[in-house]
């Protein structure tokens, strides 16, 4: 199915003091994709694609609005100067004839990896086959992130058409363009391929000479390394990034786990990474911050403001609670029993550094000496002693949990349209904040809303039909509705409904259905052609949601088109080819044909199987009661699933539903034109 998310788009051509616009031809949607094509002409409709500028350049903006609007195969754009949301691209004139941009959001579950968060579209800038031009092209793209920090960097990652990855640091992400500031990140490239703007963590990358270096880390100035001179024999460039590891996330992963229980806190996670050529010489000091127990420092604070009451205040108490209060005094400056333990990661492995010693610091920092070089380290702060293999249990989940968010499916039936449904993966965090706002966009509707789910950046939805409602445009069982889910991106996704039988449900004054969600991982996905598909489709698993459905029934007319619930010849000779010999055997059975049926099929139709299914079917159809509305195709659906096709019952009924709807619209045309 071809969902249109219409585009509006503007292209204004900027040549020198004067500016011209583009025409756009939209081609229909391939895979996911949206094709722009640029003619270049001036305001009296000259073209421009032999000018040149005096500069020699042209600079293309392209602007989009929400509005949605399909005609046919193919989309049509709406003029829109409220926000730009594509990109900008600025190159030579000998570009302008050549590139072609494209929308390719549906790889944007492969454009992420690791902790990186999508924060805007992803564009294919692609040229003419065997075209050229001069490079650079400057490139400006429009993000929109929502939580940005001292730990989160802002980088434009492109994948070019070796799939080779590449990232650029951005020269600006604030400016004017088109008359509009906002986050834009400009950067200027020397290729082409997909564009998009991710957040990830931000790298400090320095050099460590011969005689030492002791660094405190931009990110988090408590996060200090200190390395003695000779540490190594030659200068060498180290590269560290910071992951927080907040106490909410901490106290969730306890929750799941009883044996954590004597987990205090953590500091965050470092990440290392020296030179495996250049092995540590002298120890290296981390300093890293890792909280103490909360309720010893509430314990401790009140013991000191009892220590700083005057003395006639203390000397007027009884003598037995004048000991207490020295003694308590005086533990109070006693080291801690907490214990403090660190653990490196060497080649994505998790240990405990047993020969390591921690040494606690003021105002919650602690500190300690490295001998061998590890590429992640974590500092814990244990209550009692935990087993090694619980600690490493402990750093693997902390790293999976941060990449991971609770994500609630919403599922919006909106009382205008009720054949169309808005589903989103909304973070539950959220989740009120987003409903009224789909409220607000979408007027009042039913909303019917999932428990919550665990999902990663990149993870896809893939939706599935059940019962008797059905998307429309689907024909088959290896097509899905998807939403891919990033954090900080609108995961929203329009489905346009139809009943598969009219005749079911004939009980009920809705038609009834079920919607079903699949997830599928990024790990999961692999690039195939420029689509990313399931590498297996028996990865797809369990649906993790289901969430119901309900249409309304039309009424219906008085007088109903001849034979529109019928079951054409074209319908029983493509169910016929789909039917194989022990198939039809049990369809016989399902369909209760006398023997002496059977056996007049065999003698008119031959040897030919195909010809034996169409003449079985054919009978059975001129031996049904000449009722006018007696649902045909339900019973033959029916007799399919029972028969072990189900997938050919779906498809009769789909392709009988738009066959009837075909007969009505003929039907209803001549009475109009009378």
């Amino acid at each position: 199915m071809s969902i249109s998310f219409s585009r509006g788009v503007k292209l204004i051509l900027v040549q020198g003091p004067h500016s011209a616009q583009f025409d756009v031809n939209i081609y229909p949607k391939v895979s996911g994709t949206e094709q722009y094509s640029i003619l270049l002409y001036d305001q009296n409709n000259k073209s421009l694609t032999n000018n040149k500028t005096k500069n020699n350049k042209y600079e293309t903006k392209y602007y989009e609005n929400e509005t949605k609007r399909q005609i046919g195969q193919t989309t049509q754009l709406c003029m829109c100067f409220k926000r730009p949301d594509v990109c900008f691209i600025r190159a030579s004139v000998g570009a302008v004839k050549v590139v072609r941009c494209e929308v390719a959001d549906a790889l944007s579950c492969l454009m992420v990896s690791g902790s990186e968060e999508l924060v805007s579209r992803v564009i294919r800038i692609k040229a003419q086959d065997g075209a050229t031009f001069h490079f650079p092209v400057t490139v400006a793209l429009p993000f929109h992130a929502r939580y940005r920090g001292n730990y989160r960097d802002i980088a434009v990652k492109i994948v070019d058409e070796e799939r080779r990855v590449s990232y650029v640091t951005p020269v600006t992400t604030e400016g004017l363009y088109g008359g509009l500031r906002g986050s834009f990140a400009e950067v200027k490239v020397y290729s082409l391929g997909l564009f998009a703007v991710v957040s990830c963590l931000k790298r400090e990358n320095y050099t460590v000479p011969r005689r030492g270096l002791s660094l405190k880390l931009p990110m988090d100035p408590r996060i200090c390394l200190n390395y003695l001179p000779g540490s190594f024999t030659a200068p060498v460039m180290v590269q560290t990034m910071i992951q927080p590891v907040d106490a909410v996330l901490l106290a969730s992963v306890k929750s799941r786990n009883d044996v954590y229980r004597s987990v205090v806190s953590t500091s965050p996670l470092l990440y290392l990474t020296h030179p495996t050529s250049q092995p540590l010489r002298r120890p290296l000091t981390v300093t890293l911050p890792c909280p103490p127990n909360p309720e010893k420092m509430r314990d401790t604070r009140g013991q000191t403001e009892q220590e700083h009451q005057p003395a006639s205040q203390v000397l007027d108490r009884p003598v037995t609670h004048r000991l207490r209060i020295l003694g308590a005094s005086v533990k109070s400056k006693e080291l801690s029993n907490e214990l403090l333990v660190v653990l490196g990661s060497k080649d994505k492995q998790w240990n405990v550094l047993d020969d390591v010693t921690v040494r606690n610091q003021q105002k919650g920092l602690v500190s300690f000496d490295l001998t061998e070089n590890s590429d992640r380290l974590l500092v814990v702060r244990l209550l009692s002693l935990l087993p090694p293999c619980h600690l490493t249990s402990l750093a693997e989940e902390l790293e999976e949990s941060i990449c991971c968010h609770a994500v609630t499916v919403v599922l919006q039936r909106r009382g205008d349209e009720p054949h169309t449904v808005l589903v989103a993966a909304l973070p539950s965090r959220d989740l009120s904040w987003e409903l009224n706002k789909l409220q607000a966009q979408g007027g009042p509707g039913l909303v019917e809303t999932s428990a919550e789910i665990s999902m990663c950046e990149a993870d896809q939805l893939l939706l599935r039909f059940s019962g008797n409602i059905t998307s429309t445009g689907r024909l088959n069982e290896d097509t899905h509705e998807r939403i891919t889910f990033h954090s900080q991106r609108k995961n929203h996704l329009l489905v346009h409904l139809t009943e598969v039988d009219p005749f079911g449900n004939y009980s009920s004054p809705h038609y009834k259905g079920t919607a079903i969600f699949y997830k599928v991982t990024k790990g999961q996905l692999e690039w195939r052609g420029d689509k990313a598909v399931l590498k297996h489709s028996k990865l797809l698993g369990d649906p993790i949601c289901k969430l119901s459905l309900t249409l309304p029934k039309v009424q219906e007319c008085s007088q109903r088109s001849p034979h529109s619930d019928s079951l054409s010849d074209s319908l029983l000779l493509w169910l016929s080819g789909e039917l194989s010999e022990e198939e039809l055997a049990l369809l016989v059975l399902s369909l209760r044909l006398r023997r002496s049926t059977t056996q007049l099929v065999k003698h008119r139709a031959g040897d030919s199987l195909s010809s034996q299914a169409f003449h079985v079917l054919a009978m059975w159809r001129r031996g049904l009661p000449a009722v006018p509305h007696r649902p045909k195709a339900s019973q033959l659906a029916h007799c399919l699933a029972k028969s072990g096709r189900p997938d050919l019952a779906r498809d009769l009924l789909l392709r009988q539903a738009a066959a009837t709807r075909q007969s009505s619209m003929e039907y209803e045309r001549p009475k109009k034109t009378n």
